[in-house]
């Protein structure tokens, strides 16, 4: 498990995050309704490389949940850039999954920060998105956030699972699942879904164009909540190169794939 020992106060919000190795700055952004916790086997393979910096986004995992919370992708793109101004990085190296994804692009696009490579995949980029389950919690989340434990217990568990292609372990289940029960889990977890909004990524969608650092896109052959053609899609427009398919990965390739990670993201910084 990533320790995750440091907090800091961003828009009112209790931010968790840490870090570990040696060399430039690499961060790391998860994606929904996962935490930090999926670089725990990817960040010790580039601790001899890079210093990574990990953090859970507002709304998720250790990070400070609460009624009534702005956990949308409007605020974690702001989240970002004031990690940056705090860790004091101008240009590090960044590895985006999924909301990750949407957060690092949204960061560049609108808020102008600046990364020396990109290594984005299985990304919230491009419309159209959000599961049937995704539009039925919407329209009914009080129903979901005040189901009996048992049902919510068993209903993330199957949820999970729809992210990977492989089944998932019961230590992986356990770790992405621990921070969304109980009386202020099981609220937070519908929370999030219920602000997923797609004119969040309509709005920078608009804007993409050739970056300018080396981007690499991956995504993973068997996801089933967002298309291998979405890959091909962005690549063509934020990125030189086309985008890589990682055969035998659905959506959460950290669970699937981590080497095919580790790989391209050592390949993209030289393994210098």
């Amino acid at each position: 498990m990533l320790d995750l020992p440091n907090t800091s106060i961003i828009e009112g919000n209790a931010v968790r995050w840490g870090s570990c190795g040696d060399g430039p700055p690499l961060i790391a952004i998860h994606g929904t309704p996962f935490s930090s916790q999926v670089w725990r086997r990817i960040a010790p393979q580039l601790a001899d490389r890079r210093t990574i910096y990990y953090f859970d986004l507002v709304g998720y995992g250790q990070s400070e949940m609460r009624d009534g919370q702005d956990v949308s992708l409007a605020v974690q793109n702001r989240v970002l850039a004031a990690l940056f101004k705090e860790w004091e990085i101008a240009r590090p190296d960044v590895l985006a999954h999924d909301f990750g994804g949407a957060t690092a692009l949204r960061a560049y696009y609108l808020d102008g920060l600046r990364y020396a490579s990109l290594t984005i995949f299985d990304a919230v980029a491009l419309a159209p998105w959000g599961s049937p389950f995704v539009q039925h919690v919407r329209q009914h989340e009080a129903a979901f956030s005040g189901m009996p434990a048992y049902m919510h217990h068993a209903l993330l568990a199957a949820y999970l699972q729809t992210a990977a292609h492989a089944p998932l372990s019961e230590e992986a289940i356990e770790i992405y699942s621990a921070p969304w029960r109980g009386p202020v889990g099981q609220p937070a977890f519908y929370r999030q879904i219920a602000q997923m909004d797609q004119r969040h990524t309509d709005e920078v969608q608009g804007l993409y164009g050739r970056m300018d650092c080396p981007v690499t896109v991956l995504w993973g052959q068997e996801d089933g909540w967002l298309p291998h053609a979405q890959g091909d899609a962005l690549a063509t427009l934020i990125s030189d190169r086309a985008c890589v398919p990682i055969e035998g990965a659905g959506h959460l390739v950290q669970e699937d794939r981590p080497e095919a990670i580790v790989a391209a993201v050592l390949k993209q910084i030289g393994a210098g």
